[in-house]
Parts: C-alpha cells; structure tokens; sequence
C-alpha cells in the first residue's frame, strides 16, 4: 500500500482525494492535514504527499517534503511567477508533480488546441473560463496552462490581456483575450475560440466532477514515487 499524506484535507479537493483512496486498493490515508493542523505531530511513514491547497500552505509542506525526503505532488494553484520558481528551486533536492490540472482530458486538449494555434495562427485567440463562485484565483490556473501551450506553439509571439474595461483600441493581432467567469457551483469548463475571417471554431471542455482531478493526482502521486528528484508534469504521465 502507498501511504499518503494530504494537504488541504478539509478543502472539497482534499476530501474528493479521501474518497477515492477509501475506494482504493492500492492507497491509503496515512494523514491529512490542514490550516490548524501541526505537521510536526506527524509521526506516521509517508510515501507520498498530494497538495490541494493554498500557496502558502504548500510552501509550509514543501519544507516538511524536503527535510524527509518525501515526493509531492501539487496541484494547487494561483502561484506567482516568484513562487514558482522557488518550487523549480526545490525540485532540485526532491521529485515533484505539478499541474494546475489532473484530468487527462483537459490536458488532451490542451495539447489540441496547441496544434490548432499552428494551423490558424492568424486567427484571434480568446479563452474563456468558468468556475464557482467560491473559487479565489482568476484567471484559472488551466486557462494560463492553455494561454502558455499556445504561446509556445507560436514562438512565444503573443501577450495576454485580462482586462479590457479601459482600452479604447482595435484587439491586437498578438493578444490572447482571457476571461473569466463565476458563479453557482460550476466545477470548471474551459473554452478556446479561434476567430478567423467570416468563421471561428471553438474547442471546450467541461468537468462535471471533482473526483476526475482527484483520479489524476492518485495517478500522479503513483507515477512520483521513487523518481529522482526534479520537476514532473502531466505530459511525463501521459507520454
């Protein structure tokens, strides 16, 4: 059995995580733990460890990762570009899984739409996202994942605009317009539109479960365990 630690064990992820490990014949909760938890009172062998939580609670398990040399995987999101670096820092010393996403799907779209970019690179580029009204960052951390899969595809030749309530100007040729939306209780959908002349095309992708982000990151933690240290994602699970 692989025994796993949970970070944000009272959030809805931390809990969708529970369940499936309860369902689970390869995994179980060794410990969870959150805001008002002390992690030094944990005395239990620990495998793995899969974060869903805040960014600063995943720097407070990291450094409990690194002392005892325990894998992670995060799937936390709305990190700052400093933030993430200080996680490529601790990549360096430990193997850690990180994807602002876990289902598969959304990330065999991303690779789609990827290729798409490509073939359309004229097109006006916009990425639409909608989540529940409880969730705290925006945009989602999908919709940079999607934004940056295309930029790349394009020579990394474009810039994002989030904001367009103060421009009084004609969309740039070389801006990918991202929105977002909140409300109810929309686990997440995520759509691409590609706007040509006199045609457009849109790709999406909606979730109807939290349990499909909690499959991937049992995945993921399964595929960390006793890798080298470095810096793992879910096209090194996928392919």
């Amino acid at each position: 059995m692989i025994n796993v630690l949970i970070n944000g064990f009272e959030g809805r992820m931390g809990q969708e995580v529970y369940k499936q490990i309860k369902l689970s014949d390869k995994f179980q909760c060794i410990a969870g733990i959150d805001k008002n938890s002390n992690i030094n009172e944990i005395t239990e062998i620990i495998d793995v460890i899969i974060d869903f939580s805040t960014p600063i609670a995943t720097f407070n398990i990291l450094k409990y990762a690194k002392v005892h040399h325990i894998p992670i995987v995060i799937a936390t999101t709305g990190f700052s570009e400093d933030e993430l670096e200080i996680i490529k820092d601790y990549s360096k010393e430990l193997p850690i899984f990180k994807s602002s996403n876990m289902s598969y799907e959304t990330n065999l779209m991303i690779s789609i739409v990827s290729k798409i970019a490509k073939e359309l690179k004229h097109s006006d580029i916009e990425i639409v996202e909608t989540h529940h009204r409880n969730k705290v960052d925006s945009p989602s951390g999908t919709a940079l994942m999607i934004a940056d899969s295309i930029n790349k595809s394009l020579d990394n030749s474009m810039h994002y605009e989030f904001d367009r309530h103060s421009k009084k100007a004609p969309r740039d040729k070389t801006e990918i317009g991202i929105h977002s939306l909140r409300g109810g209780t929309e686990v997440g959908k995520h759509s691409v539109f590609f706007f040509g002349e006199n045609e457009s095309l849109e790709i999406s992708h909606t979730v109807t479960s939290r349990s499909v982000f909690a499959s991937g990151a049992l995945k993921a933690a399964e595929f960390i365990i006793n890798k080298p240290a470095g810096l793992y994602d879910m096209n090194d699970l996928i392919g």
